[in-house]
């Protein structure tokens, strides 16, 4: 998420010698582990044990949003760099009616055109243009290992195959905006985690689906932690739909424009200041650290490691000219984060 970002540790203590020989031992300190921006899950999930609602905890953690609907399609990459790809469950493809039971292929010609062929192997059309495969069912799978590591999962929308702006052929599965949510919410959060925290969940994924674009105009989001864990149909479960149901269409929003809703797993007690961890970022009023009291169900809230100084030599490699002596805390952020 962007975790909604790739999870990376951030400490928040370390105990270090001024001066160490190689074979010294080292503990290192911390608290958290997510990038510790905008609502820690492990949080949510502790203020929904506490009696408090979805819209309290959005409100926490989201400094002076307001909820409010959106609509809308999104963009997903499946795959990418292969010529070719299968699929089953179809009904229509660019306008030639299929069979739901049987399989057809997508081959890429050339650096532009697009070829559907039959289960035997015939030329159905070609396409310049993206090619839409649809179903009366709502369901198609497509086969093979897609990038977010589900095999022969199966996706609600629609599947459009086109060049990709990598390599190969793009296949994008187009859903509409609660349909992505519901396969988002199972991969970013257990499933039976308290409703309030399932139900803030869906509607930081449906906001920070909508305020941010990975992929310009052929897709919006990546299935993986580049923008959120998305599984498609397979990983929809009772009680992350019924999250997502009961919060239909909802988004966070700050003077009217949907935010992109940051979340992680957890905060150490204590959440940051974007501009203090993603380098480059402006500050943003609804982005800022605050008080986590209930992080400490995470069996992240405290860590240590135990090393030598010599392994950390050899694993800051370059960083350190010379030979390392310590470690010197000399700036921290409005949390403990260094």
């Amino acid at each position: 998420m962007r975790r909604l970002a790739i999870p990376f540790t951030l400490i928040a203590m370390l105990a270090l010698p001024q001066a160490a020989s190689a074979a010294t031992r080292q503990i290192i300190r911390g608290a958290g582990f997510g990038h510790g921006i905008g609502m820690s899950q492990y949080g949510a999930y502790g203020y929904a044990k506490h009696g408090f609602d979805y819209k309290q905890i959005l409100a926490h953690y989201y400094t002076g949003t307001d909820l409010s609907k959106a609509t809308g399609d999104v963009r997903v990459l499946l795959e990418t760099g292969n010529r070719t790809a299968t699929f089953t469950g179809a009904t229509d493809g660019g306008g030639h009616a299929l069979n739901p039971r049987k399989t057809y292929r997508v081959k890429l010609s050339g650096l532009s055109r697009v070829i559907l062929y039959d289960p035997k192997g015939k030329q159905l059309g070609h396409f310049d243009q993206p090619l839409d495969i649809t179903s009366s069912s709502g369901l198609l799978r497509l086969n093979g290992r897609a990038m977010n590591g589900v095999n022969a999962g199966h996706y609600r929308g629609t599947l459009e195959f086109r060049p990709s702006p990598f390599s190969g052929l793009a296949v994008v599965n187009v859903a509409s905006l609660d349909d992505y949510v519901k396969g988002v919410v199972p991969g970013e959060m257990p499933t039976s985690w308290a409703p309030a925290a399932l139900q803030a969940q869906a509607v930081a994924a449906r906001s920070y689906a909508l305020a941010t674009d990975a992929g310009g105009p052929v897709f919006d989001q990546y299935p993986d932690t580049r923008s959120q864990v998305y599984k498609g149909a397979d990983a929809e479960q009772p009680s992350s739909n019924a999250a997502v149901d009961s919060t239909a269409s909802q988004v966070l929003r700050y003077q009217g424009e949907v935010i992109a809703a940051y979340f992680f797993s957890t905060s150490g007690g204590e959440t940051e200041d974007i501009q203090n961890v993603f380098y480059g970022a402006k500050p943003e009023p609804y982005l800022v650290g605050v008080k986590d009291p209930y992080d400490n169900i995470s069996p992240k809230h405290r860590w240590q490691i135990r090393t030598t100084t010599a392994r950390l030599q050899r694993r800051l490699g370059s960083w350190v000219k010379g030979k390392l002596r310590g470690i010197k805390v000399t700036q921290r952020g409005v949390s403990p984060r260094i």
